[in-house]
């Protein structure tokens, strides 16, 4: 009787282990395999797949107006081995009023395309997440005073300004940079003035109405581009 209890108790042991074993190798292989959830991450599409001409984004008159006498009057633009994915031009000169003293300006607008990626987030992610860097830098100027930074409304989805002065070449300039985000592009923009030879520094109002007008039609430049 012993030897048959034992008997019948050794070999329901062996097939119970059997069984887990046979659980054990099969939910080691549902945990291995990913679901479909698990496995494919969407991202949500770029919502911008071009950007435009960096010198022609903002208008030749406003440019006239904003950069009188410009060295180059169709802008200079910045060197960029990827023109899809970022670009960027400059104007500059100086006034020269005779008597009264000069007025120097200078206007540079650069653009940022982001792609959707799995591993990094959607186009519009990552340029909101680089817009926050971006500003970043330009609240760390070095020598900045009376620096500011407000929220800039009716500008893309976000923008940020930022205004402040710098003290440069025995000259007090004035400066207003502006970063927004329109869908996965951001659009910095950054204008600034100074008086020589007795001139007066130009107000704060009159840079930022300025930037501010630049930067509206550079961002209309990017939807503009992609229809």
């Amino acid at each position: 009787m012993l030897v048959v209890a034992g008997c019948s108790s050794d070999s329901g042991d062996s097939g119970g282990s059997g069984k887990a074993q046979e659980q054990d190798k099969t939910s080691a292989s549902a945990s291995a395999t990913p679901s479909p959830s698990q496995s494919t991450k969407t991202v949500e599409p770029a919502k911008f797949a071009k950007l435009p001409e960096v010198c022609k984004s903002v208008s030749a008159k406003t440019t006239a107006s904003l950069v009188p006498k410009a060295k180059t009057k169709n802008g200079t633009p910045a060197v960029s081995s990827d023109l899809t994915s970022r670009g960027g031009c400059s104007w500059n000169g100086l006034d020269d009023k005779g008597v009264k003293g000069s007025q120097y300006r200078w206007l540079d607008v650069s653009f940022y395309r982001y792609e959707s990626d799995a591993s990094l987030g959607s186009g519009q992610e990552r340029a909101q997440e680089n817009l926050a860097k971006e500003l970043a830098k330009v609240q760390a100027t070095p020598g900045a005073k009376k620096l500011q930074t407000h929220t800039a409304t009716g500008i893309g989805d976000e923008a940020k300004t930022v205004t402040y002065q710098l003290r440069k070449t025995d000259e007090d300039f004035v400066y207003t940079s502006i970063v927004a985000r329109t869908g996965n592009v951001l659009v910095l923009l950054s204008y600034n003035g100074a008086g020589y030879a007795g001139a007066d520094t130009p107000s704060q109002k009159t840079i930022t109405d300025g930037a501010a007008k630049a930067v509206k039609e550079a961002v209309a430049a990017v939807a503009a581009a992609n229809k």
